[in-house]
């Protein structure tokens, strides 16, 4: 069996006895989000895939159900805030997320649905974690690098700090991952992200 058939069968094997070992969780989650504000449970983002394949991107809805707004109206307002967003797309005080999605942020049980992304075969286990339209210029000439891979769940980026890492770096962890990609790299990031996650490392 070929490389990237025999990480397909890891990816399916790996999704498929992930959504039964962690159906009580999810189910939980689910519930827990629905309680808090009677919102959407799930919340699908529009992401760029392999081959430049647009595809929804599945996670447990963490912020506001007027997201959108909020963030709107405070990058109009703070100047400091809208200079860390142009930075990383991040914000350390997102405002924007519940009580109930900073805790499945920090614990990574947002990021559970995409194991049926992973199904569906627009996502890996393993890659670079699949980005939106606006962060294309962000990879210039690397963004071929980037269509080369499956976009994954986790990566070299939730390895090596996350959201501590900055975009460049990020950039030059997905370049690293598509041109060293292999089964042995594929394992490792999967036994290096059990202490990533239990340690919390960069989640906000």
């Amino acid at each position: 069996m070929g490389g990237e058939r025999l990480i397909r069968f890891f990816d399916i094997m790996i999704a498929l006895g992930a959504l039964v070992f962690l159906a009580p969780l999810m189910i939980a989650t689910w519930a827990a989000i629905t309680l808090e504000d009677g919102g959407p449970t799930f919340f699908g983002h529009r992401r760029v895939g392999r081959g430049g394949r647009r595809f929804s991107c599945l996670k447990f809805r963490s912020m506001r159900t007027d997201a959108g707004a909020c963030l709107k109206a405070l990058l109009d307002s703070d100047s400091a805030a809208r200079a860390e967003w142009e930075a990383d797309h991040k914000l350390k005080n997102d405002p924007r997320i519940t009580r109930i999605g900073r805790f499945i942020r920090s614990w990574s049980i947002d990021e559970l649905p995409q194991l049926f992304n992973v199904l569906r075969g627009d996502m890996s286990i393993v890659g670079p974690r699949p980005i939106v339209e606006e962060e294309i210029v962000r990879y210039g000439r690397h963004y071929r690098d980037y269509l080369r891979v499956t976009p994954g769940i986790t990566g070299m980026w939730q390895v090596f700090g996350r959201n501590d890492v900055s975009y460049q770096k990020r950039v030059a962890l997905d370049v690293f991952f598509a041109r060293n990609r292999s089964l042995w790299l594929y394992l490792t990031i999967i036994f290096r992200t059990v202490p990533a996650v239990l340690l919390k490392k960069g989640s906000y």
